[in-house]
């Protein structure tokens, strides 16, 4: 019961069963795959495979394999032997999270599983990603999470096959990013005086302090955890809106300098926005540099989006820069500031990603756009040039409740639901420029999601669709039966259940058969 579905799967009879003598048989650059096998069973099965020329579990780098792509791989289970080949390390990772999902359940779990027979069912599998792009949000402003929650969440986009964790840094409610010449970005920026209780205008609030930040040292550790699983750290830095925290800790970066503002308390738009001051883009390009000194990743996300201009048309300094640069208003600073960000990202070998609000064409068109409204959008964005990761919020934000149920836990002002997700064609046949579609990514904005085990429930398992929806060809899974997704999705439970994830399976369709595979 394979998530996401291979692209071409063949089942067979048998099983072959690994033992205290199963040894591993690996070619050169193999061994990141075998460490991350070891460390993963373990604890579970205390099988210790190690490395011998006659082993009976191949790992194969084979650059010659082109035909299944850089994140393609091969992967045939006999009863005697099992081959798992790729032409890269990235295609092996991929290849090593499907034998994994092949093992039972337990095999995932953290202690000893006793009374169960390791095997893996005889199978030929040949698969490679749809899309370049599968990949996470996760917002640690609204609720700081802490860093070994940031790991775990990591091995979850693994076994999944997702390949990018996008890290929400900054908001208005707080700033999570350690700049080493700016302090009070975090020591003040870092922490609010309470939270909204209920969405956005509640007018109640919980009266308890919450904040926190990450250090340098931990931001390095997450990145080199991520890529030891194959996944790419993308940091984000929210601007020149939702930059109410950032304000807090330096008052005269914005449009009214002798003000004092507290990070903000509630959920929803702030209308405090960034100043369009020499002295504000120089801070923004040190944050910047700091953001890139930190994560190597190829892009940087500057945000873009939600960016409210009622302080630029009151503000004699932003009123006197559309002169100066010859803007048609006030409106046209947006895209004015994000080009300048965007422009130092380039320079510096970076390539920058912002949220779509339809003025990207004022961003050099190597800009990535993430298309987050409904609609149209992703078709919109792709026909100004720029590349796009698809984003809609009624398909991909996790956020909002996976049903109307009154007892789902308090959400954003709406539904997404599983079908919905799972029903998502992030480039369909008919969409114009459809190859400038890089994939898709789930959002997880915490406003009501102040706890790990709150964000799991968000995540699973519409997350997994996801997943699916990234990797595989459309239409792919049948309706019914035991390859259909919902079939896959209730035995997915069960090794979300070993890991100890907080997630509610979707019931089982009536009358199934069991696939070999469970």
């Amino acid at each position: 019961m394979l998530i996401p579905l291979p692209h071409h799967l063949l089942e067979r009879t048998g099983h072959f069963h690994l033992t205290a003598d199963t040894a591993l048989r690996l070619t050169p650059g193999t061994e990141p795959v075998a460490a991350l096998l070891r460390a993963t069973l373990a604890p579970s099965t205390g099988l210790s495979l190690p490395a011998r020329a006659d082993g009976k579990l191949s790992l194969v780098i084979d650059p010659a394999l082109t035909g299944l792509g850089p994140e393609g791989y091969g992967l045939t289970v006999g009863s005697e032997a099992v081959l798992l080949r790729a032409g890269t390390l990235a295609g092996l990772r991929n290849g090593a999270a499907t034998l994994l999902q092949l093992l039972p359940p337990a095999a995932l779990g953290a202690s000893p599983a006793r009374d169960v027979v390791w095997r893996l069912p005889r199978v030929e599998i040949t698969d490679r990603p749809r899309f370049p792009w599968r990949g996470a949000m996760l917002d640690v402003a609204r609720h700081f999470q802490p860093l070994s929650f940031l790991k775990r969440f990591v091995d979850l986009l693994a076994l999944h096959k997702l390949n990018v964790f996008h890290l929400h840094l900054t908001d208005d409610q707080g700033w999570r990013m350690p700049v080493a010449g700016h302090p009070a970005l975090t020591e003040v920026g870092g922490w609010r005086a309470e939270s909204m209780v209920g969405r956005a205008g509640s007018g109640r609030f919980d009266g308890v302090p919450h904040g926190g930040h990450y250090t340098r040292g931990e931001l390095t550790e997450l990145v080199k955890h991520a890529a030891s699983r194959g996944v790419t750290v993308v940091p984000e830095i929210e601007l020149p809106g939702h930059t109410r925290a950032l304000l807090a800790a330096y008052p005269h970066l914005g449009n009214d300098p002798t003000r004092r503002l507290p990070v903000w308390t509630e959920w929803g738009v702030c209308r405090n926005v960034l100043g369009v001051s020499d002295a504000a883009l120089e801070l923004c390009r040190e944050v910047l540099a700091e953001v890139m000194d930190v994560f190597p990743a190829e892009h940087v996300h500057i945000g873009g989006d939600e960016c409210p201009t009622v302080e630029w048309e009151s503000s004699p300094a932003a009123l006197a820069r559309v002169r100066a640069e010859g803007l048609s208003g006030p409106a046209a600073l947006r895209g004015w500031f994000l080009r300048r960000m965007a422009e130092f990202l380039r320079e510096n070998g970076r390539t920058p990603v912002s949220w779509d609000e339809g003025e990207e064409a004022a961003l050099p068109p190597e800009t990535l756009t993430m298309s987050w409204r409904a609609g149209e959008h992703t078709a919109l964005a792709a026909r100004r040039g720029h590349r796009v990761v698809a984003t809609p919020w009624d398909r991909t934000y996790l956020d909002y409740p996976r049903s109307a149920d009154p007892g789902e836990p308090l959400g954003q002002d709406g539904v997404v639901t599983l079908d919905a997700v799972a029903g998502f064609d992030p480039a369909p046949a008919r969409l114009p420029h459809a190859e400038a579609v890089l994939g898709t990514q789930a959002q997880l904005w915490t406003e009501f999601a102040p706890t790990p085990a709150d964000v799991e429930y968000l995540a699973f398992p519409r997350l997994a669709a996801l997943a699916e929806a990234a990797w595989s060809a459309p239409g792919a899974a049948p309706a019914r039966g035991p390859r259909s997704l919902t079939e896959r999705l209730v035995k997915h439970g069960e090794r979300l259940d070993k890991l100890g994830v907080n997630h509610r399976t979707p019931h089982r369709p009536p009358a199934p058969q069991d696939s070999p595979l469970g």
